[in-house]
């Protein structure tokens, strides 16, 4: 009975999804919605074993599902402190280098203070715990939504020919070089340009990333060069150079493209762990555009993962912080 009745908000939560996905795929209220959908689901399965009517099979994989899930929790921990170890070794001992391991020592601790509570009768223990354990669980509900739904939106397809495809900058090697990381977006939009080319309609290319303090010469510029040198005609490659943010890559590249042609279309590309990030910022920043990604190392994708996330989840810290803080007095105040 329970599962039946926790269907109707499943179906209403899918079919929400939905909705909104083909109104602006670039809302973050999406990821959420579909990841209640999924919560959902997952508990009117659970229901339903608990209830003593599911059919074996699905008995059967709900368990294993239980048991994969538990050991992937500690898994996961283990691999993030190896990650964060490694990113140490490779790009030096900054904030960015040190998200993994604190991620893993994090589950590490919220799973040590579980079993410490459970193996005791202090009331203050279990409140702290029951606290803890709340936010952890509204914070994974929140990181899960948003990695399924980036995962979804990376795969969305570009079905018309753009006007414009607009590289966002990053930071150059020596002052002048382009980084890997820089590189593997130029060659994703140099694709884009080919292909479009191919058909008949070459878009423009427009770089866009200001001079950093410790740049020799704006992003813009070595961003163009690089295209040019590898085949892009000058003509067809306009540069973006004051910007200082993903965001005003976005602001000023849309006032060029507008100046250009007001009723333009155009993609925006970054590396694709960026990619539902710049999509939200493109959408707050009024880009008629789609993201697309271009390649990252894959040991520089769980650091860059856990910094996208932060960085959505403050951008929403009145709702979050608040929510955060209510589950906190909720814990505390439950009963042993």
């Amino acid at each position: 009975m329970a599962s039946l009745v926790l269907a109707i908000p499943t179906a209403v939560s899918f079919l929400l999804f939905l909705a909104r996905l083909r109104r602006d795929p670039r809302r973050f209220g999406n990821a959420v919605l579909l990841g209640l959908a999924l919560v959902l689901l997952t508990v009117a399965l659970l229901a339903q074993v608990a209830s003593g009517s599911a059919p074996g099979p699905l008995v059967a994989a709900v368990t294993l599902a239980i048991l994969l899930c538990a050991l992937g929790v500690l898994a996961l921990a283990f691999f993030l402190i190896v990650n964060g170890v490694q990113m140490v070794r490779k790009e030096g001992l900054r904030p960015a280098s040190l998200l993994p391991g604190l991620a893993g020592l994090g589950i590490l601790g919220c799973v040590a203070l579980a079993l410490t509570a459970l193996g005791t009768d202090s009331t203050p223990l279990w409140r702290v715990a029951r606290a803890v354990l709340l936010v952890a669980g509204y914070v994974s509900y929140l990181f899960l939504s948003f990695l399924v739904y980036a995962f979804l939106y990376a795969r969305l397809t570009v079905r018309h020919d753009v006007d414009f495809v607009v590289v966002l900058g990053s930071g150059l090697i020596d002052g002048s070089r382009v980084p890997p990381l820089l590189a593997s977006r130029l060659e994703r939009a140099r694709k884009v340009y080919e292909q479009q080319a191919a058909r008949g309609n070459p878009p423009v290319l427009i770089t866009s990333g200001g001079q950093g303090p410790d740049e020799d010469l704006p992003e813009a510029q070595a961003m163009a060069e690089y295209l040019t040198a590898h085949g892009v005609p000058e003509a067809h490659v306009v540069r973006e150079d004051r910007s200082r943010s993903t965001e005003e890559n976005l602001r000023l590249s849309e006032a060029i493209m507008r100046e250009r042609k007001p009723d333009h279309r155009c993609v925006v590309v970054t590396n694709n762990f960026h990619v539902f990030r710049a999509a939200l910022t493109a959408r707050r920043t009024g880009v008629n555009g789609h993201v697309i990604g271009s390649p990252t190392a894959a040991y520089f994708w769980p650091s860059a993962t856990i910094r996208e996330f932060g960085a959505i989840f403050l951008h929403h810290k009145k709702v979050n912080f608040g929510l955060c803080v209510l589950l906190v007095l909720l814990g505390a105040a439950s009963g042993s």
